[in-house]
């Protein structure tokens, strides 16, 4: 009887699905808010969170502490963990960081340009307009912000690599929060004219057009506005 059980056991299905690492959980999640698909002010719950990436609360929670470092996610006691929904003046300190940081990042990337820097950043505007053409707003946006951290990474100063990958996401979720139309945040030319000036070893120039390019996203914001909470499972449905 104990073997009949037993071998019982051994014919229960078991899942195939991959159990995912805080590492995996946490780049999901952050794709997720560069492309503009999970919402600020989304409850994370834990065990929600678990079910859908197959993994631990444990897991979880380790992915999402690593988010709240950042500034991405907020943990509030007895009540959880929430997608960041930044306020007015936080929106105002993101921009105001970033018109500091990015002038900085284009001098330095300007100084040190050379052939290969320049070819990753024509592949990068190739894989834009590529977005652009095929109308994939997702794309489009992820590919955006991604425009930015390549910029800071090409530079070569792992403080501002570091701190751009925070503020970009940060600005994704200040443009969801207040209805940023993707059209006005997202300008097609601006990055080309950046890239123009930075074959040119212009970095004046490249910081001049940055500037505009941040002013163009502030004021693009809808102050007035907030979003709806999204749907984490179809969010995370399929394996990004």
């Amino acid at each position: 009887m104990p073997k009949a059980s037993q071998q019982s056991r051994d014919k229960t299905p078991k899942s195939t699905v991959p159990e995912s690492t805080s590492e995996e959980i946490y780049e999901r999640i952050y794709l997720a808010l560069l492309e503009h698909r999970l919402t600020p002010g989304t409850k994370l719950a834990e065990e929600r969170m678990a079910a859908i990436f197959n993994a631990s609360r444990a897991r979880v929670r380790e992915a999402l502490s690593k988010l709240a470092y950042e500034q991405i996610v907020e943990v509030y006691p007895k009540k959880g963990w929430f997608v960041a929904k930044p306020s007015v003046e936080q929106a105002r300190d993101v921009f105001e960081a970033r018109r500091t940081i990015e002038p900085a990042v284009m001098r330095r990337l300007a100084a040190g340009m050379d052939a290969d820097k320049l070819a990753a950043l024509h592949a990068h505007l190739d894989k834009e307009m590529d977005a652009r053409q095929r109308d994939d707003k997702r794309a489009v946006i992820r590919l955006s912000g991604e425009f930015h951290n390549l910029a800071a990474t090409l530079a070569g100063n792992s403080s501002f690599t570091r701190s751009l990958r925070e503020l970009s996401t940060l600005t994704c979720l200040v443009i969801l929060v207040y209805n940023a139309p993707i059209v006005e945040s997202c300008r097609a030319d601006e990055h080309e004219r950046i890239v123009r000036a930075l074959a040119d070893k212009d970095g004046e120039k490249a910081a001049e057009i940055m500037l505009e390019h941040l002013d163009h996203i502030e004021h693009s914001l809808d102050l007035g506005t907030a979003s709806e909470e999204a749907d984490l499972e179809a969010i995370f449905a399929s394996v990004a």
